[in-house]
This record gives structure tokens, C-alpha cells and sequence, in this order.
């Protein structure tokens, strides 16, 4: 198979650094490494001292980890992240109508643009939100769109994130860390701030309150627990935004109303950010065993007393399955060509698509249509014999659990090692928040980057890191 040359986004193919990365290369020659070794070093105990984990299911040992960090911001220009956010509105757009579409008028599926199955046999399709209309019609109020990108001006929609889009907080944090270190390259450099994004979060949350409001919207984030991966990210994001973050056991219905305890009684909630899945939101009409979210909560979201972000049913949106139509969506939708492209994708649901994969499953990146994090996921050309034998079982046993998409050669950013600079993979969340009338794409996102040689899998989980993405002004 004949190999793509990867771009780099520090130097491209010239010997020079790339326009935006040319004042911060003047800066680095002049460092010296051993200091730069030693603010490595005092970001991961900053790390530390913070509490900025994530956990690993299914580990006995070392459940909670620290996310590895690299001093080397990710650098974008403005002309570039212009084109990118114009992409993400229009996506976040088609994503939006085709939920609304789905659990209403259907009429995607009446004109035979996406196949009815693919939405009516969906796990992640949810029958109780037919009918119903969130308040201010949005669905995804916080969406994260995965992109990589392959060249100077080609970038691709890896993943859509409309369920519960995480790793916010780790972007604020890496902003947080970048400035304490090295406050002198945000004087020499016009970097685009992030740090409003809990406000931001805030006053978007609050703009899609029901009608039953009443004075200024009470906001709560709702989290399963202490012992969810993204726990700290709760926790993080309540407190920057001066919001409580309950869960399950601290709400009760009330008068119609989703209240949490306080010491003053039970306070009605308008807008609850909840972080539990769909599964275990409400007990009387979900799962009976879940002890994690509110008994009732559905029927009061029904009846208009309560925003739910995201609206539960949101998760078809992130169906890798689904993702292959987005190009239809995007038109059918917006009546626009989507402005970001996605990876070509083969749905091994289809025997055409299977034989394909099966036949060339060494060249093929693998997914889960509902996986998450990197787990259930195989890159054909970085496994072994023994690993594509078990894959070709799995897909012939369960092909419709299964999409595969050609291995694209990810673009680098440099990483600050032992011996210096080195190029490794990264991709980028950016993430956008949708109010009526309003998505506001934060300037930036969280870039995640592969620590290994070579690796294409950035996920933290997979022993992935972060770094802190610039956006520069013009």
C-alpha cells in the first residue's frame, strides 16, 4: 500500500517552521533544555497537586491515573480555525435537525437518505424523546467534533461527540499550566483565550431554560460519582461555573418539578448538565436497577418542567454507523456541501462493505459503532496475525457492531522528550456549545496526543497525553 507523507505542523516539508509557529521557534532556540526539562517536569507535579486524573475501567491496579502532558503547544492560525469553525457550525447545525427530525417528521428517512433501519433497530435511537420537543428545540448543547488532519488545508471529522462530549477541562487546565510556566510566550504570542468556557457554558445552559422558569435559571451539573472516569471534570466544570453538581440521590420530583436538597428544603432545578448515560437517567422509565439518576425525571422533561443537556436520544448522533451519512445529513439538512470532509467509512452491516474489510483488514482501522475511548478498536497495520484472526471472527459473528475506515496518515506536532523535540500523532476536540440562535466554538479544543513512536491511538485511556492548543490571533 503506497504511504502518504505526513505533515508536520511545526515545519511542514520545508526547513523553516511553518507562519504560525515562527515566533514560538524563535523563543524555544533561545531556551535552554535543561530548563525546559525542568518546567516537564513542574507541569506533571502541577498535574498532580491538582488532582488531574482519569480513571481506567477494568484496571485492578492503578485505576487512577495522571494525563501525561507536553510543554510543546499544538499551533493554529486564524485563517485556518476560521475555515474549521465554519465547518463545525454547519455540522453541529445537521446534527441538531437530524435529531429533531428523527423523533418527529422522520423525513430524512421518508426520502430514503439514510435507510430506515439504521435509525429504527439503533441501540442508541430512544422511542420515550418521540414526540418531544426539548426546550428552545436543541438537543446537542454541548458537542465535541474529533478532527485530524492529513495536510496544510485538509482536515477530517474522525468522530462526532453529541452524547456527553468529555476532556473540557483539560483543556482549561492545560491553558491554566502553559501560562503558570511560561506567562512571557503569552506576551510575545496573541493567543485566543479559552478560559471563558465555564461562563460561556453557563450562559448557554441558561438560555435553553423551560417556560416554567422562574427569575434568573438555577443550572446543576448531575455525575454519576466519585468512581466515574470523568469524575474530575464534574466537579471541575460545577465549580467553575458556580453551579451545584448533585447526584442521582440528592433529587426528587417535587410539585412537578426536578428539585435538589438544600439546607433551606428542596430548590427546583431548570437546566440539569447531567453526565449519566441515557440507561440510567431515570429508573421509572430506563433502567429499574439504576440507582444513579431520578425516578420521575422523564416524565417532568416530558411535560417542559426541566432541560436535560444533552436531551437524552442524542447518542444516534454518535452511532459510527450513522457518522458514514453525515455527508447526506449535512446536505439534506442545510442544503449546503459539508465544509469539513469525513474519513471514507465502510459499514461492515453491508456483505459488500464486510468482504471488503475482511479482504483487507491489515490496511484498516476498525471500530465499534458505539465504542468510546479506543477500547474494541483494531489498526490493521500496527497488529499482528494473531490479532487480525480474532478480528475477522468478531466481524463475521457481529458485522453490524463494526464500521472500518482507511488508515490516514495523521498529521505531527512535535512533543518535548529526553532527546529534544519529536513529531508524534494528535488529533483535536474542539468544542462547541448550541443555544437558539447561537454556537459559540470555543477558539482551540483539546489536542491529544499519541506519546509512543509511531502510535496513531491518542486516547489517554490507550496512554495517550494532551497539550495546549493556541489559536492565534491575526
Amino acid at each position: 500500500m503506497e504511504t502518504t507523507p505526513i505533515f508536520d505542523e511545526m515545519w511542514g516539508n520545508e526547513e523553516r517552521p511553518r507562519p504560525p509557529y515562527q515566533q514560538f521557534h524563535t523563543w524555544l532556540d533561545g531556551e535552554d533544555p535543561g530548563r525546559l526539562r525542568a518546567k516537564q517536569r513542574e507541569a506533571e507535579e502541577l498535574f498532580r497537586l491538582t488532582g488531574i486524573t482519569f480513571n481506567v475501567y477494568g484496571r485492578a491496579e492503578a485505576e487512577e491515573r495522571l494525563i501525561p502532558f507536553d510543554i510543546i503547544p499544538r499551533i493554529i492560525s486564524d485563517r485556518e480555525w476560521s475555515r474549521v469553525t465554519r465547518g463545525i457550525e454547519q455540522r453541529v447545525r445537521a446534527i441538531n435537525a437530524f435529531l429533531h427530525d428523527i423523533y418527529h417528521g422522520q423525513e430524512i428517512l421518508k426520502a430514503g437518505r439514510i435507510p430506515q433501519e439504521m435509525v429504527s433497530r439503533n441501540a442508541a435511537f430512544e422511542p420515550r424523546m418521540i414526540g418531544v420537543s426539548p426546550p428552545g428545540g436543541i438537543y446537542t448543547h454541548i458537542v465535541g467534533i474529533d478532527l485530524v488532519r492529513t495536510g496544510p488545508d485538509e482536515f477530517f471529522v474522525l468522530e462526532d461527540n453529541a452524547r456527553t462530549p468529555s476532556g473540557v477541562s483539560y483543556m482549561l487546565e492545560n491553558r491554566e499550566t502553559m501560562m503558570q510556566m511560561f506567562p512571557e510566550l503569552f506576551s510575545q504570542n496573541r493567543v485566543r483565550d479559552v478560559q471563558s468556557y465555564p461562563a460561556d457554558l453557563r450562559r448557554s445552559l441558561s438560555d435553553c431554560a423551560p417556560d416554567a422558569t422562574e427569575g434568573k435559571p438555577v443550572v446543576a451539573v448531575l455525575t454519576p460519582g466519585i468512581y466515574n472516569s470523568a469524575y474530575y471534570e464534574h466537579a471541575f466544570l460545577a465549580d467553575q461555573m458556580s453551579v451545584e453538581l448533585v447526584e442521582g440521590h440528592d433529587l426528587r420530583v417535587v410539585d412537578g418539578r426536578v428539585a435538589m436538597r438544600t439546607i433551606h428544603g428542596y430548590t427546583p432545578i431548570d437546566v440539569l448538565y447531567r453526565r449519566v448515560d441515557d440507561d440510567f437517567l431515570d429508573p421509572l422509565n430506563f433502567n429499574p436497577d439504576s440507582r444513579l439518576g431520578v425516578p420521575g425525571i422523564m416524565d417532568v422533561y416530558r411535560a417542559g418542567g426541566i432541560t436535560i443537556a444533552n436531551a437524552p436520544g442524542t447518542g444516534i448522533a454518535d452511532d459510527k454507523a450513522i457518522y458514514s451519512y453525515m455527508p447526506e445529513i449535512v446536505e439534506f439538512y442545510t442544503g449546503e456541501r459539508p465544509l469539513l470532509k469525513n474519513v471514507p467509512t465502510w459499514r461492515c452491516s453491508d456483505p459488500d462493505h464486510l468482504a471488503y474489510v475482511l479482504d483487507n483488514l491489515e490496511d484498516l482501522v476498525v471500530k465499534e459503532v458505539h465504542g468510546s475511548g479506543g477500547y474494541g478498536m483494531l489498526i490493521g497495520p500496527a497488529a499482528t496475525k494473531r490479532d487480525l484472526a480474532a478480528f475477522r471472527r468478531k466481524l463475521r459473528a457481529r458485522p453490524g457492531h463494526y464500521i472500518a475506515q482507511p488508515t490516514l496518515s495523521l498529521s505531527t506536532v512535535p512533543i518535548f522528550g529526553r532527546q529534544g523535540l519529536s513529531p508524534r500523532h494528535v488529533d483535536l476536540r474542539p468544542f462547541g456549545l448550541v443555544s437558539p440562535g447561537r454556537i459559540k466554538v470555543t477558539s482551540g479544543g483539546l489536542t491529544r496526543v499519541a506519546l509512543k513512536k509511531g502510535s496513531l491511538v491518542v486516547n489517554s485511556s490507550q496512554g495517550g497525553g494532551t497539550k495546549d492548543t493556541w489559536v492565534l490571533e491575526d
